[in-house]
C-alpha cells in the first residue's frame, strides 16, 4: 500500500496534512489506477505517453483536429513542454505580453521543479479517475479549465515564493479573466486536486488545500474581514467541496471530510465527517457524529447524507 501511494501521491512540502500510511483506511489502492513507474522523465513519463496515444486516437477519428493536436500535443517532447505553450496561448495578450515570451516563463519554471511535473500529472489522473465526463486525460489537458487554471496557479505560487510578486499576480490576473477561477499565488496547493467544473472558484492568499481534494464550482476558501496575517481555511486530505459551498476564515476542514453543496462554513470541521447548510452543521450532531468510511473526495458522493424526501 506505501508503494501505492508514493504513486498517486506526491507530497506538498508545505501542506500540514500528510497521508499516515500506517492506517490502513486512508489510503486504499482500489482508489487509484495510476501507473506503479509514473515519473516525470520524459523517457518514462506513462502520462505524457497516453496523452500522445489519445491525441492520436483523437486524430484519426477526426482528421480536421490534426494541425490543432500537432501544435499542442504531438509537436512536443515533453507535458512541461505541451503545457507551458498551451498556457501561454490562452493567457497571452497581443502586443503586451507576447505568447512565446510567457510560454518562456511557463517553461523556465515547469522545467526547473519536478514537484510541480508530479502534481501536474497527480491531477490528470484525479480528473480522469474522479470525473465520469472525463473519457480521455488528453481532454482533460486540453479543456478542462480547472486543471489548466490549478496548473497556471503552481507557476505563479513558485514565482511568488521566489519573491517575483508581479510576474505572479500577473498570472493570478490572467488566469481569473480566462478560467473565471482566481487563486492567489500565494495559496498552497496539494497534488490530485481537481476543480471541477471550476467556474467561481476564489481561494485566498493563506488557503492551504491538501492532496487529493476535490473542489466543485462556485467554492470560495476566503476571509471573514478585513483582518490580516493567516486568515483563510485549511482544506485537509481526501476532502469534498460541494458546489456553491463558503468556507470562511482560518478553520480546518479535516482530512475525507464533505462539504454539502451551498454550505457556509465558519467552524472547524473533524475528518471524516459531513457538514450541510447555512450555518454548516455536522450530520448527526456533535454527540453522535456521523463518519464517513472512505474519503469523501474520491467517492464523489454528494447526496448519500440527505433525508429529504418530496
Amino acid at each position: 500500500m506505501a508503494t501505492c501511494v508514493e504513486n498517486c501521491r506526491a507530497k506538498a512540502p508545505f501542506c500540514k496534512y500528510v497521508i499516515d500510511i500506517s492506517q490502513p483506511d486512508i489510503a486504499d489502492c482500489s482508489d487509484c489506477n495510476m501507473p506503479a513507474n509514473d515519473s516525470s522523465d520524459a523517457a518514462g513519463d506513462d502520462v505524457w505517453a497516453k496523452i500522445q496515444e489519445e491525441a492520436r486516437s483523437d486524430v484519426e477519428d477526426e482528421p480536421v483536429l490534426q494541425n490543432y493536436y500537432f501544435d499542442l500535443i504531438l509537436n512536443h517532447n515533453s507535458l512541461e513542454s505541451a503545457l507551458a505553450a498551451h498556457l501561454a496561448s490562452k493567457l497571452s495578450l497581443p502586443n503586451l505580453m507576447p505568447s512565446n515570451s510567457l510560454q518562456e516563463l511557463l517553461l523556465s519554471i515547469l522545467s526547473k521543479d519536478p514537484e510541480i511535473g508530479r502534481s501536474v500529472r497527480a491531477d490528470l489522473w484525479a480528473a480522469r479517475d474522479r470525473d465520469p465526463a472525463c473519457a480521455k486525460m488528453v481532454h482533460c489537458f486540453l479543456y478542462y479549465k480547472g486543471f489548466l487554471a490549478l496548473q497556471a496557479h503552481r507557476v505563479a505560487h513558485r514565482l511568488w515564493a521566489e519573491g517575483r510578486a508581479a510576474a505572479a499576480l500577473l498570472l493570478q490576473s490572467r488566469t481569473s479573466e480566462v478560467f473565471a477561477v482566481d487563486i492567489h499565488p500565494g495559496a498552497r496547493i496539494g497534488s490530485g486536486v481537481m476543480l471541477d467544473h471550476a467556474t467561481g472558484v476564489v481561494i485566498g492568499e493563506t488557503a492551504v488545500v491538501g492532496d487529493d481534494v476535490s473542489i466543485l464550482h462556485g467554492v470560495t476558501l476566503g476571509g471573514t474581514g478585513k483582518e490580516r496575517g493567516d486568515r483563510h481555511p485549511k482544506i485537509g486530505d481526501g476532502v469534498l467541496v460541494g458546489a456553491g459551498a463558503q468556507i470562511l476564515g482560518n478553520v480546518e476542514v479535516g482530512e475525507g471530510a464533505k462539504i454539502g453543496a451551498g454550505s457556509v462554513v465558519l467552524r472547524a470541521v473533524p475528518p471524516r465527517t459531513t457538514a450541510v447548510g447555512n450555518p454548516a452543521r455536522l450530520l448527526g450532531g456533535k454527540e453522535n457524529l456521523v463518519r464517513l468510511g472512505r474519503r469523501a473526495s474520491l467517492t464523489m458522493d454528494h447526496t448519500s447524507w440527505s433525508d429529504h424526501v418530496i
